[in-house]
């Protein structure tokens, strides 16, 4: 066994090489999400001009097929944008992580506090917090709102085109 003394400097010394190695690969991470962030957003902005532009012609012209690939191109772009927000979530938590360890406050419980989550759902049979219950179906109701808005936006756009009104039969 080794003296008190030492048992202590050993801890030490581990938990910095564990503060090291947390700082390494937080720096890695921020690098990876920054350079697919970087990917995302010129992508989004392409497939929603696209989208757009894809949309505007065929409603036009009135290519109901067509409108409707325009639309699928906004639905992508949407999820392309969704998947950047949750990138920027991300940096966003690494660099507080990051910005901890340099102050000398950082604790490493991110990861067995999910893992701590989800072994109390497993013990409860799958059973949730009743206020995140409610919650989540608030949030599903507005997003079932808005996306029956959107989609009935886009069929009176389609279906009643202006420019279908000044045609000669």
């Amino acid at each position: 066994m080794f003296p008190p003394q030492d048992t202590s400097i050993e801890i030490k010394k581990i938990f910095e090489d564990n503060q090291i190695n947390d700082l390494k690969r937080f720096m890695k991470k921020r690098e990876c999400l920054n350079k697919t962030n970087n990917i995302f957003i010129y992508l989004f902005h392409f497939v929603q001009s696209l989208g757009i532009f894809v949309t505007m012609v065929a409603a036009g012209y009135n290519l109901q097929h067509l409108v409707w690939f325009g639309v699928a191109l906004n639905s992508l772009a949407t999820l392309i944008h969704v998947y950047e927000k949750t990138n920027d979530a991300t940096l966003k938590r690494l660099l507080n992580q990051i910005k901890n360890i340099k102050e000398g406050t950082y604790v490493d419980e991110d990861a067995l506090i999910e893992v701590e989550k989800e072994e109390n759902v497993v013990k409860n049979g799958g059973e949730h917090n009743n206020n995140t219950n409610n919650s989540t179906k608030a949030n599903s109701n507005v997003n079932e709102s808005n996306a029956t808005n959107t989609t009935n936006a886009i069929s009176t756009m389609v279906f009643q085109n202006p420019m279908n009104e000044h045609k000669n039969p």
